[in-house]
């Protein structure tokens, strides 16, 4: 036991804790566009498996965990990025290796915006207390119109343009996460690294792609709605 402490004390131990919190975010990611894009299939959809997942024993276990997840994932992030520039207070003139490339600069940075993001998000589509009334409202069957507020509340140009913002830079985010998880974790032969400088852009589009196409849809009119 008294290892595993000193081991998650190092640069090391920390790279792993940030690459295996990483890899339990991005399959939250994962799910959670997947989910949301039952807004395709309609209300009944969106609103059956919103309704499932709030009558679900474990959702608070899982919205806890998860809060814990994004804790410790930021909190050790920083805390190597503060490492890692003490050790090198002085920048290389050229530093060639994957860090050096601009979202491995900005991944503090970005990582903290999302935060920020988050909480903005939870507050506009949770508690509803931005841009929205704070009552929602039930469709046909008595469920909470979950495919109604996506529709009300990507309805105003400005959140749209907050939202596609954001998805941007959390693109910037994960591109470069991807592949430091990759490497991390061991994957960082020379003839991995093809297939992950491959897999860290496509699986970015895709989750960015998925969270972004919901805003474009309504505001662009595709999405009307629902009762």
């Amino acid at each position: 036991m008294n290892r595993l402490v000193r081991l998650f004390r190092t640069s090391i131990g920390r790279k792993l804790v940030v690459a295996a919190s990483g890899v339990l975010l991005l399959g939250f990611l994962v799910v959670h566009a997947a989910g949301n894009l039952l807004i395709l299939k309609g209300p009944d959809a969106l609103n059956g498996y919103a309704d499932w997942m709030q009558g679900h024993p474990l959702l608070w276990g899982f919205r806890l965990g998860l809060l814990g997840l994004f804790g410790v994932h930021i909190v050790t992030a920083v805390r190597l990025a503060h490492a890692n520039r003490a050790a090198r207070p002085v920048p290389y003139r050229r530093i060639a290796r994957l860090g050096a490339r601009l979202p491995g600069r900005l991944m503090v940075v970005s990582g903290l915006l999302l935060l920020a993001f988050l909480v903005f998000h939870l507050l506009h589509l949770t508690a509803r207390v931005v841009a929205q009334s704070g009552n929602p409202l039930l469709d046909d069957a008595g469920r909470v119109d979950v495919y109604g507020m996506l529709v009300a509340g990507f309805s105003q140009p400005l959140i749209v343009t907050i939202y596609l913002g954001a998805m941007a830079l959390l693109g910037l985010h994960l591109v470069h996460a991807i592949e430091g998880m990759f490497q991390t974790l061991g994957f960082n032969h020379d003839s991995y690294q093809t297939l992950i400088r491959v897999l860290a852009p496509l699986l970015t589009l895709l989750i960015v792609g998925g969270f972004a196409a919901i805003p474009l849809l309504v505001i662009g009119g595709h999405l009307h709605g629902g009762g």
